[in-house]
């Protein structure tokens, strides 16, 4: 059952009709089962995987928790074998590459040869929250003693389980332990974030993602401003497609009374890698900062273990993302941009002290602004790429000057024409200014809501039938097309 299709949606009005009418002792059980349907609708296999998970991390958890003595050797054989399973599902097939082509690099030839395996649909969200909950009743952050069908809820949750946000067991559990009844409140901000989901997908995303596409499969027929624009797009489609999942996720989730953290937060208005990071995928970064980065030294143990430790978190992190070493390489360039922008630090504030140069000033974040996008849109480039001379060949064709594919109608020849491309467009613009009042501290849908009855269903059927006359109906729409479920 996919995320974006209107069985879906059908889905999440039984599940929520049927758990506001069920008894408040009786709704865990209930979510549970459909959270089981859910994921079983993917693959059979896959469910008994995040099952043996379940048990393994709960019984883990519960005896961490009562025998303090051995608790670091349970932590560890626990870590060991559900990073094992994470490494086994997904990496397995890297190392069989990996190994063949060293072997082809030395000897000429390779017979290695490993089967590959079918990873379980959102191996590397879910062992991520059974971690993170070992870990923290480990550091007595999380009571163990909670029941295995609300830990099992925290772990199968339907809306996240298949690509996040990757939550934590003490926001989530007490949740389950409670869960609240009907809500209006609940069910109309729920919906808004849903409709604003499919919005970013469909309509900006799947339209991006045409244009990308077409470039990404010929690199060597296009070169210069067009290649360039393509890689800025890339960046947006990544943002869009999975910003777009995420809404619908935490608006499912909101629907049904629960509340997931956000998981962006305008990153593309930061004026620095770090705080870019901040904002992007929150989930993760907040996982990997806590479980990775801080148990490494963090910034404790001096500056350049802190650079150190800054590139092993980041390189694994970009690992994570997919069982290909251009993977890696992404996400070890946005640390080195990191470690690069620390260490240039005191040297920019020198320049901004004798310039005197308003920070502030509108102009100075603007550039600062910018000039982050387009690194971020640079290490994007190795992102999902199957070979480093792929990206290579992007790299070297972007840099060409030829901006009159600007007015000389090229972006029309990209697999998009020119209402489509307009339609795009108009979609970014109202990303950006979504993004622009989030980053204010203005929420849309609380103002949308504050609206008299007839503006708001106004609102509502408009973009309903945007949704479905330009996304279900429009160039490039693929249900089963978003980019972080591959994950």
């Amino acid at each position: 059952m996919q995320i974006l299709s209107i069985y879906f949606l059908i889905f999440l009005a039984i599940v929520a009709a049927v758990n506001y009418v069920l008894p408040q002792k009786i709704r865990p059980y209930w979510l549970l089962i459909a959270n089981m349907a859910f994921y079983a609708s993917y693959k059979i296999a896959g469910l008994l995987v995040i099952i043996a998970g379940i048990i393994i991390s709960y019984t883990a958890g519960r005896l961490i928790q009562r025998s303090p003595d051995n608790k670091k050797t349970i932590l560890a054989g626990t870590i060991l074998a559900l990073v094992g399973s994470l490494c086994y599902f997904k990496y397995t097939v890297l190392l069989g590459a990996t190994i063949r082509n060293i072997q082809e690099l030395v000897r000429g030839s390779s017979d290695f040869r490993l089967e590959s395996i079918l990873i379980p649909l959102g191996i590397s969200y879910f062992l991520l929250q059974m971690i993170g909950y070992v870990v923290d009743v480990y550091k007595g952050e999380v009571d163990a003693n909670c029941s295995i069908v609300n830990y099992a809820l925290f772990v199968s949750f339907f809306p996240t389980v298949v690509s996040g946000p990757i939550e934590r067991a003490g926001n989530m559990i007490p949740q389950y332990e409670n869960l609240p009844g009907f809500d209006e409140d609940n069910i109309r901000k729920g919906i808004l974030q849903i409709i604003w989901g499919f919005f970013l997908k469909m309509i900006v995303a799947d339209r991006l993602g045409v244009i990308v596409s077409t470039v990404n499969a010929d690199p060597a027929a296009y070169k210069g401003t067009v290649v360039f624009i393509a890689v800025l797009m890339y960046a947006l489609q990544i943002y869009t497609d999975f910003g777009g999942y995420s809404s619908i996720a935490i608006g499912s989730a909101r629907v049904l009374g629960i509340k997931v953290m956000d998981n962006f937060n305008s990153p593309f208005l930061s004026t620095s890698v770090a705080e870019l990071w901040r904002r992007w995928h929150i989930s993760l970064s907040t996982w990997f900062r806590d479980y990775v980065y801080i148990p490494l030294g963090g910034n404790r143990k001096g500056t350049a273990r802190k650079y150190l430790n800054l590139l092993i978190t980041f390189f694994v992190s970009g690992l994570w993302h997919g069982a290909a070493w251009t993977y890696a390489v992404w996400g070890l360039i946005n640390g080195i941009f990191q470690v690069i922008g620390m260490i240039l630090m005191p040297a920019r504030n020198k320049i901004v002290e004798v310039l005197h140069i308003d920070r502030e000033a509108f102009s100075h974040r603007l550039l600062k602004t910018v000039f982050t996008f387009l690194l971020f849109s640079f290490a994007v480039i190795f992102f999902g790429k199957d070979t480093f001379a792929q990206a290579v060949l992007i790299i070297k064709n972007m840099w060409q000057f030829t901006p009159w594919v600007l007015t000389d109608g090229s972006l029309y020849t990209l697999g998009l024409d020119r209402p489509a491309f307009n339609l795009m467009l108009l979609g970014l613009m109202l990303m950006v200014i979504a993004d622009i009042a989030k980053y204010r501290g203005v929420s849309i849908p609380e103002v949308i809501s504050r609206q008299s009855l007839w503006i708001r269903w106004c609102i509502y059927i408009g973009a309903l039938v945007l949704i479905t006359v330009c996304g279900v109906w429009g160039h490039g729409y693929d249900a089963t097309s978003f980019i972080y479920v591959q994950f």
